[in-house]
This record gives structure tokens, sequence and C-alpha cells, in this order.
């Protein structure tokens, strides 16, 4: 027999349907509540509510899980690489080696733009953020590919699908590029999806440049572990601009703009940000821990905690160990990522953190290792954009596949004055 929930309005009583996932979540159906009673449900930030079933990922902040399609993190971060898991998510399932030969050829033969937007770099100062390049980029690809206008239109959308996460490298780099005052450097077809996208940031024509084999794997690792997370901020922003059947690149691009908050995906630059100020001040880190520890300082120790993680974050544990190897291997000596480490070493031992659970997350390591890849701390934000790229489509795809999908519209408690009446200017107080 199905479960359901009652509940009492007045002298009246509802009964309401249980949904349960397949990990056990539990979340009562109040799809009908409006219209059998009149009365909505308040839920600033959706804190409580679910938009949506899905079977992308699954996250359960109290106990330390993450999986995509059922695989743990931990497994896809040892054994795979960014452009399975991009296909994991996109389409369900591990790829079969041809399936995964097929994929990655796309990904290679679409990685360049057409000549005619290189024009829209130029329209930029310098001084522009590349995550607003990268926005209005994306959306001005549907210029250039009008049939993927029509979301509805399954056709293209594969192919559409692999164009965009082909060229969101290309044209994260060229903004790199406009950024700095460099020549745009074009993909190479020999070189895999990460180590294209490393050549495409530091090669110049000067020189030859020959990504190094840690860096290329460092990448692969964060951008995985950045893939998806479920109905986050932009994801969610992703799903109802979606829902309006708004094409792919349009719904991406208003994902981009929700992750370039800072409260979302600017974290890891506040890390490196707060590294920067501690060293400009010449504190050491147990005495920026005192101030963290103080109230009335008003310090924050970026990096630690977690809104959905409230033991630690799965992702960190893989990261650190990364983070250890990269800074080992390419032999990096940078005295703000030996304050990090020091302060990391603190913290962790400090039960101050241990009894609130403040560990170190996922944007406090992958800070660290981008700043030691050579990445700018302005390019932070669109290496996160990048690596949630699969995710947000993967969330688009299932939205917009699924019949049952209605437009987002939610609803409010009104809260200002009752009916008035206008004043004419004359007559106004």
């Amino acid at each position: 027999m199905a479960e359901t929930v009652r509940i009492a309005i007045g002298k009246e009583e509802l009964e309401l349907p249980v949904v349960v996932g397949t990990e056990s979540e539990r979340g009562i159906d109040i799809s009908n509540l409006r219209a059998r009673t009149g009365m909505v449900t308040l839920d600033p930030a959706f804190m409580n509510t679910a938009s949506t079933e899905s079977s992308i990922t699954f996250l359960d902040g109290e106990k330390g899980i993450l999986r995509y399609r059922g695989i743990p993190i931990e497994e896809l971060g040892e054994k795979s690489t960014f452009t399975e898991t991009a296909y994991l998510l996109v389409y369900g399932h591990l790829p079969t080696r041809d399936e995964l030969e097929k994929w990655d050829h796309l990904l290679t033969r679409h990685s360049m733009i057409h000549e005619d937007m290189k024009r829209f770099f130029d329209g930029y100062p310098m001084t522009a953020h590349p995550m607003a390049i990268l926005s209005a980029m994306i959306t001005s690809l549907s210029s250039f590919y009008p049939y993927a206008l029509n979301a509805k239109a399954d056709e293209y959308r594969d192919i559409t699908i692999a164009r965009l996460i082909a060229k969101m490298p290309t044209i994260a780099a060229f903004s790199y590029k406009k950024s700095i005052g460099h020549p745009f450097v074009y993909p190479r077809n020999d070189l895999s999806y990460c180590a294209n996208f490393l050549h495409e940031m530091f090669a110049v024509p000067a020189e030859s440049y020959q990504p190094d084999d840690v860096a290329v794997r460092a990448l692969n690792l964060l951008l995985i572990l950045h893939a998806d997370h479920e109905q986050n901020c932009s994801t969610s922003t992703v799903r109802i601009v979606g829902s309006a059947q708004t094409n792919l690149f349009a719904s991406i691009s208003a994902g981009i703009c929700a992750l370039w908050g800072p409260l979302h995906g600017g974290a890891n630059q506040e890390v490196v940000e707060m590294l920067t100020d501690i060293r400009k001040k010449g504190l050491t880190a147990a005495q920026f821990i005192a101030q963290v520890k103080d109230k009335k300082s008003g310090v924050r120790l970026m990096g630690f905690g977690h809104r959905v993680y409230k033991n630690f974050d799965p992702r960190a544990k893989i990261i650190k160990k990364a983070c250890d190897e990269v800074l080992d291997r390419l032999g990096i000596r940078d005295p703000m990522l030996d304050l990090a480490k020091e302060l990391e070493e603190a913290a962790l031992h400090d039960p101050y953190f241990i009894e609130r659970k403040l560990y170190p997350n996922v944007d406090f390591y992958s800070g660290i290792i981008y700043r030691a890849l050579g990445i700018p701390t302005g390019m932070f934000t669109v290496m996160f954009a990048l690596g949630r790229l699969p995710g947000w489509i993967a969330h688009w795809k299932e939205m917009i596949e699924d019949p049952a999908t209605k437009i987002g519209r939610p609803r409010q408690i009104y809260m200002g004055p009752r009916e008035t009446h206008y004043v004419p200017l004359d007559k106004r107080a």
C-alpha cells in the first residue's frame, strides 16, 4: 500500500502521497495542494523543496556521499576521464569503447568556433570579466546553429550537446587570451580534451608548448569533481530557464550567470583572495585562525564547511591527495601555497573547527591546484563552469525529454499594501 501523510487544515484533513526515491529519500507530493485547498507552501531558498525527480546525481550531505548515475565519485575520480564522465552524466551509462571513441572524436572535431565569432571578442575591453564573455559567447553560438533553437527537436540534440562541450574550452581560453592581450591559440586535434585546453590557455606562437601530463591528470580530476552537484543554484537556473523550452545554448548561458555569483561559483576564488590578504597583512596561519575564532573580528575562513555536506565533502578527500601530488610532481614552491597548507593543518587539528565540523571543502583545494597549474584567479569561476557543463546539459536533457515537464512558475505570499487607489499628482502630500 502506498504511503501517505495527512495534513489538517482547520476541520478538514488532506491526504497527500509520499514519493520514495531509489535511495529511500522521501518527499511529500504537494502538486495538488493549491487546487484542493487554495493554499501554497512557503519555503524560502527552497531549502525543503524538491523541484523535480531526477536520475542523474545522488547526494547525501549527512553521510558525505556523491554519486553520478549511481557510481561513487571516488571511483570516477580514480578511474575515469572528464569526457567519459560527461558521457555518463548526459546519456546515463558508461560508454562502450566504440561509443567513447566516437564521443571523443566529436569533441575533438567540433572544438573550433566560427571565425566570425573571433570578432565578438574585439568588442570587449581587456578589463572584461571572463565570465561575462563566456556567458555571451555561449548564447551567441545559437546564432550559428539556428536549427538548435527548437529545444524539442531531438534529431539535432546530440550534435548540439557535443558541439557545446567541444567549444566551451575554446571560448574559455579565448576569453583569457583576450584579457591579457595575447593572440588566440587554435585547438589541436592530436591532444586530449584537457590537454587541448591547457594548450589553448598557455601556448604562444613564439614557441612550442607541450601540456604536462601531471597537469592534464589534475585538470581531468578537477573537472570530474565539479561535473554535477544535484539541484544547486546554477543547475536549478538551467532547468527553470529550459522549462520554457528555451534552447540549450541560452539555458546554459543562464546557468553560467548564476554560477558567477560569489556565493556559488566564486568560492575557490575567495580562498585565494583570502590567502593573498593574509600574506599582505603579514599574518601567520595561527594568527589568522585566532581571528576567525574571535566572533568580534568578522573574519571568515573561506573554503571550510559546506551548505550541503554536514560532515565532510567527499570531493575534498579526493582532491587533497591530488593537491599534494601536483605540488610535489610539479616542484612548485609558492609562499601562498605553503600558507594554504599551514592553514589547513591548523584548522584540521583545532577543536573549534572539529566540533563545528568545518572541514576543508572542494573549493579550498581546487583554488590551490588551479593556482599551481598557472590558472589566474579571475579564471577560477570559468573553470568551475567548464567542469559543471555536462551536469547542466544532463539536467536540461532530462527535463526537456520528460513529457510531464511544465514551465517553472513558483508562487509567493504577497506582503505588500492592500488595494489602494491612484492619487493625482497635485493632490499628493
